[in-house]
């Protein structure tokens, strides 16, 4: 079985999400967005796995599901 992880660095990242570096890091200090992986002495990575679950959850609180009377 291969490993699929995939590791996303920051420009894709921002890339994905639409975010900026400077909100990228506030909402990861307020912990509000997924924690950054150690690469290396000088360079992180976010789970692809990760980014996307955030950005699903972002798209699921804003298209909230009407109840299911109320649906034709």
């Amino acid at each position: 079985m291969q490993n699929t992880t995939r590791f996303l660095r920051r420009r894709q990242v921002e890339a994905l999400t639409g975010l900026k570096r400077s909100t990228i890091y506030q909402r990861l200090a307020e912990g509000t967005f997924p924690k950054q992986i150690h690469l290396g002495p000088r360079s992180v990575g976010w789970l692809a796995s990760e980014v996307n679950a955030w950005i699903a959850e972002r798209i699921a609180e804003s298209r909230p599901t009407a109840p299911a009377e109320a649906r034709p």
